[in-house]
Formats: structure tokens, sequence, C-alpha cells
């Protein structure tokens, strides 16, 4: 079944009403009719079944038939923080790591970020990636779209370590010395008192890894180290393998 994120200020109490882009898909390319049915997300994690009552050019007015909470989101809520890569690997990240069930993303930019930054174009990227987390989730049948975050210094990034349950630093090093991911996880999952979901933050270097001084600060300042195995993983398969790892760990696949 069809499903849209709608802004909570164009969900009331009985109805629901898309527009714009939302409305033409289901009007135009689903070629909707008065009666069908559709799901909307409100972006908290609810989801609700929704029938629609008159279809108009950009505007669809649709009757709430049922709410409840969705039953696609993770256990644990996972920041993916991802230096900056080169090209559109971040994309690849954003809609990947949001089909994986990623909660959040985090771009930052380390000491060995090739890419060339222009913040001056922030605006545009972010919402861009805004879009594709959004088309990601909707496919996904995701409860609520990932928070896209703006783009932080190395500094800036280490400074948020403290909002975190467990920080992970994904570090190239520590696969060659066989230390790997789950005994860090089973670490994490015998000390955490529980009552709450977890929050974790997932750190993946550029494409020349971290420097050893950035691994040393991000350590000290509360993150572990982690290996993903011994071979080397390009940048936006390494947040995707960790992520997923966690996902099972952390029970979604059984785990």
């Amino acid at each position: 079944m069809q499903r849209y994120f709608v802004p909570p200020a164009q969900i009331g109490d009985s109805s629901v009403t898309l527009l714009g882009d939302d409305a033409r898909h289901l009007a135009t390319v689903m070629r909707a009719k008065p009666g069908d049915e559709f799901v909307v997300c409100d972006g908290s994690g609810d989801e609700l079944l929704a029938k629609a009552e008159t279809i108009e050019p950009g505007r669809i007015e649709a009757a709430i038939l049922s709410r409840e909470p969705s039953r696609a989101e993770m256990a644990w809520k996972i920041t993916v923080a991802q230096s900056l890569p080169k090209g559109d690997k971040l994309e690849t990240v954003i809609q990947k790591g949001t089909e994986a069930g990623a909660f959040a993303f985090q771009p930052f930019l380390s000491q060995r970020t090739i890419v060339q930054y222009d913040e001056r174009k922030e605006a545009k990227r972010i919402e861009r990636w805004r879009k594709i987390a959004k088309e990601a989730a909707e496919q996904a049948h995701r409860g609520l779209v990932p928070e896209i975050r703006p783009v932080l210094s190395w500094k800036q990034l280490v400074g948020t370590f403290e909002g975190f349950d467990l920080v992970l630093l994904c570090y190239e090093e520590e696969g060659r010395r066989g230390s790997g991911l789950r005994p860090a996880l089973n670490a994490f999952k015998d000390g955490f008192a529980g009552g709450r979901e977890p929050r974790v933050l997932l750190v993946v270097g550029p494409e020349g890894g971290f420097a050893p001084q950035e691994a040393e600060q991000a350590e000290a300042s509360g993150a572990v180290p982690v290996g993903l195995g011994r071979r080397i993983l390009r940048t936006e398969t390494a947040a995707l393998v960790a992520l997923s790892c966690l996902a099972y760990e952390s029970g979604e696949l059984g785990g």
C-alpha cells in the first residue's frame, strides 16, 4: 500500500490533507480514486490508514480510518556519523542506511576528508539528502524519516559524544589487530541499564580513514575503536556493514 510522510500541520483528528508532489503522485502516478486507501506517517513513528475522499490537482483530502505505532523502527537509535566522501557516496549511505534503520545521519569533516566542502552549497545539499531519506523511508515502510543534520567539524563532532550511550569509531587499525565490533557490543549490552532505547553513534571515516591523532582524540572522549574485519572496506561500505551488525546485535534480526 502506498505511503507518504506528511507534516503534522496537515493532519487533523479525523482527516489528513496531501499537498504538492505527494498529492500529484497519488493522483497521477498511482491513479487514486475516491475511496482508495493509503498510509500516512506523521514523522513521529505513528502510521495512519487513510481513505481518499476528494481529489483535486495538487490536493487530496482523506479521512483517517485508524492510527497505530509503526513496528518498523529499530530498538536502538543509531546515528551514522559519516565523514564527507567524494561524489555521491553519501547519498548511497543515506539511502541504504535509511532502509537499514538508521535514526539519523551526521555528516562531518575530518583530517583526511578529500572532498572540497563548500559551505555556501550546504543548504541545497542537505535539502537533497533529506529528499533521499524521505523517499527511502517511504520505500522501506519506515515510521519516521531519519534526521539529516548540518555538517560538523571533527572537533564539533567529538563534542557531541557525551550525548550518546555508546560511540563506536570504525577504525581499520583495530581490524588489523583483530579487535572486532562484537566484543564492544557485548560489553555495552551487559552494562546498559535499560529502561529506554539506547542512543548509539556510529562514526565512519573518509576514503583515507582516520588519522592516528583523531582516533586518539575519539577514544579519549569516550569512543570505542572497533574493526569491521580484516579486509579494508570502502567508506560507504563500512557504514552499511557496521549498521547491519548493529541491527543484528540489537535484536532487529533475531540476534
